[in-house]
């Protein structure tokens, strides 16, 4: 078995964190919000397929976790939350594929619309495994292709299957014979799902990033991302942003784990999310646009 070398990021300064041994301060955000998130009527997997949503306009915001019971309860009757398993705080890992030269997370370094990711995710409470890529065709607008596969580690873990790689070949710009694990991403989610429209809403937490034998946690931070079916400002959820002055960002999970783990990788696009982040855990009021 693999011995993590654990990290854990704080950050007083914006250079890569270094190993320390204590995590046990590090607790379980869902045991602190269950009895807020308990008010929400739930929805089921199957039900929720129907706001599937995968070509979307996405939003995102970032915040620290000592906001959200108060954006949790503003929310309650008029979403409803993802219950799979009798658990409303699913537990999601998903490992990013990559070229050798990180090819897909350059283009995103580089800036520009045209952005894509490759991922194979595993729904631990589902029990069920995608792989997906990701396709940024403008500023806020997505589209998400995927395929049901039997496991993430070991179908993207080494050499890809012809089903494989043909739907990969199929989605994304380059060789796709050549992509190779990059990261991993471990989160907590909790999924809102609108009681009236096409939109929904993930909130992660306890973000924690892997790569070979180091193990990087995120202490504080939330992601909260806004997928609707079209351009459209009056989202509930948008509103509680709004009224508490988080303002939206763009920010991705896989950019910011390669910007943690690999600091050989350029990474100066994405040294203002690291500040944000940074500013968020000391407690400042800091938003970017």
């Amino acid at each position: 078995m693999i011995e993590w070398k654990e990290m854990v990021w704080r950050p007083e300064t914006e250079t890569i964190p270094q190993p320390t041994p204590d995590l046990s301060w590090w607790t379980d955000a869902g045991l602190d919000h269950e009895a807020i998130v308990a008010r929400f009527e739930p929805i089921g997997l199957d039900e929720m397929l129907a706001v599937a949503l995968m070509d979307r306009y996405e939003t995102k915001f970032v915040f620290h976790e000592r906001r959200l019971g108060d954006i949790l309860s503003a929310l309650a009757g008029v979403y409803r939350v993802l219950e799979v398993n009798g658990t409303r705080f699913n537990r999601y890992s998903t490992l990013y594929i990559d070229s050798p030269g990180f090819d897909l997370y350059r283009r995103h370094q580089a800036g520009g619309r045209n952005g894509y990711k490759a991922r194979g995710r595993y729904y631990l409470d589902a029990g069920i495994s995608f792989l997906e890529v990701k396709h940024k065709v403008k500023a806020n607008r997505t589209v998400k292709s995927r395929i049901e596969i039997a496991d993430v580690g070991s179908q993207l873990g080494g050499d890809l299957s012809p089903d494989l790689l043909g739907f990969l070949a199929g989605h994304l710009p380059g060789d796709a014979a050549a992509l190779e694990p990059k990261l991993w991403n471990d989160y907590t989610r909790i999924t809102l799902v609108h009681l009236e429209s096409a939109e929904r809403v993930t909130i992660d937490l306890n973000l924690k990033f892997r790569s070979g034998e180091e193990t990087v946690i995120v202490p504080d931070i939330v992601v909260a991302e806004v997928k609707r079916g079209r351009d459209q400002s009056n989202s509930p959820f948008m509103a509680v942003m709004k009224a508490g002055q988080i303002r939206s960002t763009s920010f991705s999970k896989y950019c910011i784990g390669v910007s943690m783990l690999y600091p050989e990788i350029k990474h100066n696009r994405f040294k203002t999310r690291l500040s944000m982040m940074s500013k968020i855990i000391h407690g400042e009021d800091y938003h970017v646009n």
